[in-house]
Parts: structure tokens; C-alpha cells; sequence
């Protein structure tokens, strides 16, 4: 069975981190395995505890220019430091992505930001998928283990624009309005 692989930055609790490819669903891949299979840039496939994941940044690309000769060293200062170039961790404003606005508390004190889906993933899936802040960055979709969560707040519901929520079917009554069958005579 083949599995479809996204480029990802892996984030350890110990702050370090490795880049290279992972499942496109980790939480599919989580509730099967107790590791996080990567596959590294120089083919070699990496097993890491789910326990010492912070998170899974699914990025566009692996470093600034793309290249895997950046991967083996040479970094610039600033990808070194944060190689998910994830800058902003927090909303400025009320999001526009429809879903849940939360704020989540890690295990190491850091503090993110981001939009779930509003669907039964959040209370059996192994971790939760995020939007983050900032989505014209480097990382597109954020996994957090349910491992690394301290604290989870729902800062809103964010429903979708008015538009979409027109063209939705409205749900058909369960039952007819019977005035007539209802009179007493």
C-alpha cells in the first residue's frame, strides 16, 4: 500500500528537530502506530515517539530555496532557529477560516494559535490539525499530538461566510403543517 507523503519539519520537545516527509493524515498514521514514521531527505526512514513530537508542520517547502543541500548544514542563522518559519503564532484578529478558534498551551509553555475543523477529530483523534495564523507562510497545516497539549482553549466558533450558508439545503420538516386535520369541529 503506497502512502501519500507531504514535506514536513518535525518538532521535538527538546526543541530539536528534523525535516523530511510524513503521512498526509497523522492522524490516521497515529491511532495504527505509536511513532511517527519519517522519511528523511536522504531516504532513510526515521521512527519517532509520538511522545516527543511538539508538533508536525506540513510546509510548502522544506528550506528557503527548496534545495536538500541546505538540509545537510547549511542553513541560514534564522531557518536554523526556526526552520518552520512559523512567525506569527497567534491571530491578530478574529479569524476568517471557518471552524474552531483555539489557543493551545504545550507541555514545554510555548503558546499557539490556530482553526480545527469543528468535527469528531477533536475529541477521538490522536492530535489535532490546525490552521495556523499566518497561512501565506512557509507552514501550512499544524499537527499537535494530544501528548504535548497542557491546555486547550476554544476562543470562538467561526461559521461559515453568509453565502455558503445560503446555498446549504435547510433541513425538511418532519412534519407538514396540518391546520385543517387539526380543527375541532
Amino acid at each position: 500500500m503506497s502512502i501519500a507523503r507531504k514535506p514536513v519539519i518535525v518538532r521535538k520537545l527538546t526543541r530539536d528537530w528534523c525535516a523530511g516527509y510524513a503521512a498526509a493524515n497523522p492522524a490516521a498514521e497515529s491511532i495504527e502506530t505509536a511513532d511517527l514514521e519519517l522519511l528523511d531527505t536522504s531516504g532513510k526512514l526515521l521512527r519517532i515517539a509520538w511522545n516527543d513530537v511538539k508538533w508536525v508542520c506540513y510546509v510548502r517547502e522544506l528550506t528557503a530555496t527548496g534545495s536538500a543541500s541546505h538540509l545537510s548544514g547549511q542553513l541560514s542563522n534564522q531557518d536554523a532557529a526556526n526552520p518552520e518559519r512559523l512567525l506569527r503564532r497567534r491571530f491578530p484578529g478574529r479569524p476568517r477560516v471557518a471552524g474552531l478558534w483555539l489557543r493551545i498551551l504545550l507541555n514545554d509553555g510555548d503558546e499557539l494559535d490556530g482553526v480545527a475543523s469543528n468535527d469528531r477529530s477533536l475529541v477521538d483523534g490522536a492530535g489535532l490539525l490546525l490552521t495556523p495564523p499566518d497561512t501565506r507562510s512557509n507552514t501550512q497545516r499544524v499537527f499537535v499530538p494530544r501528548s504535548s497539549i497542557r491546555e486547550l482553549t476554544v476562543l470562538g466558533v467561526i461559521n461559515p461566510p453568509t453565502s455558503l450558508r445560503s446555498s446549504m439545503d435547510l433541513q425538511p420538516e418532519l412534519f407538514e403543517n396540518r391546520q385543517n386535520d387539526l380543527l375541532v369541529s
